[in-house]
């Protein structure tokens, strides 16, 4: 009975994009056009920020909920029985499903090309019914991968009052907009960081979306926009990643290890640190179990987030 209580009741609550990732790589620099390049490497898995951030909470063995959408084709399929269906609940829409390539870099480093697919065409009001109540004590709804998800983009105001309603914190992680940082997508950012309680950006978004020229800079102006009860984390690769918590300030370094992909990184991050701040962390500890785990991930094949 204890065990499903605790899985009807989880603390951690993901919202946001799951796809399918079709990771390519080493390659030194973009090959000509015409030319072909032999990788060493292939792997196909379950992919999108709140997929990877969902994938490593069940790797942690940690109670979560995941809403998610996928088409209803063979890569649909595919992805569904790649989670854990205990903690998922998938909306399946008609059509295909999204596919990611994931182009990694001699370093680590990476690019992404990505089809529309059923992000493109994913609802929120399906998302909103199926919100639960939030448990007592300190409980989060991360919300990732909006600027990929139009209905998420554009409802992303009405589903943090809805998560608060309900009981929920909000922590957001929109990623990268496709479009770039425009008036438009910038004005958004704005509108989320006023809302939710936590953010989670890395610091090439913070440096995008405010236009200031240095991470510090960037953090200042995004905590700005918050308010003054917020938390937001900046997260800052091989660096780590440091935070503003209104007058507070903290920094965990990341360990040295030898990366063989840094694909879902920062999504890992967030999975280890809400973790960590739902089951009691202070804020401190948080950063330290975001920077460990996901430096653990990047440099394990298959991939560990524990031990």
């Amino acid at each position: 009975m204890a065990d499903r209580t605790a899985r009807a009741l989880p603390r951690l609550l993901v919202l946001g994009n799951a796809n399918v990732d079709l990771v390519l790589g080493e390659i030194d620099g973009w090959p000509a056009v015409g030319t072909e390049v032999v990788v060493e490497r292939s792997e196909m898995r379950p992919g999108g920020s709140a997929g990877n951030a969902a994938l490593a909470l069940a790797g942690m063995g940690v109670p979560h909920r995941y809403i998610a959408a996928s088409g209803d084709d063979a890569n649909g399929a595919w992805l569904r029985a790649a989670f854990d269906a205990a903690s998922t609940e998938w909306i399946v829409g008609h059509g295909p499903t999204t596919l990611t390539v994931g182009i990694v870099h001699r370093g680590g480093d990476r690019a992404f090309l990505t089809t529309p697919g059923h992000l493109q065409t994913a609802g929120l009001d399906d998302v909103l019914d199926r919100l639960p109540a939030a448990p007592a004590g300190r409980a989060v709804a991360l919300i990732a991968g909006g600027f990929l998800m139009p209905a998420l983009r554009d409802g992303t105001g009405r589903l943090i009052a809805a998560l608060a309603a309900r009981g929920w914190s909000a922590a957001i992680d929109p990623g990268w907009p496709p479009e770039g940082w425009t008036t438009d997508n910038r004005a958004r950012m704005a509108e989320w960081l006023a809302a939710a309680d936590m953010a989670l950006a890395n610091a090439e978004e913070a440096v995008g979306w405010s236009g200031r020229a240095g991470r510090e800079a960037a953090a200042g102006a995004m905590a700005a926009a918050m308010r003054p009860d917020a938390v937001l984390v900046v997260k800052d690769g091989a660096a780590g990643a440091f935070l503003r918590a209104g007058a507070r300030r903290a920094r965990a370094a990341a360990p040295r290890v030898r990366v063989i992909d840094t694909v879902g990184a920062g999504d890992t991050f967030n999975a280890a640190f809400l973790a960590a701040w739902a089951q009691g962390a202070d804020l401190d500890d948080a950063l330290l179990a975001g920077v460990t785990t996901a430096a653990r991930a990047i440099s394990t094949y298959p991939r560990r987030y524990s031990g």
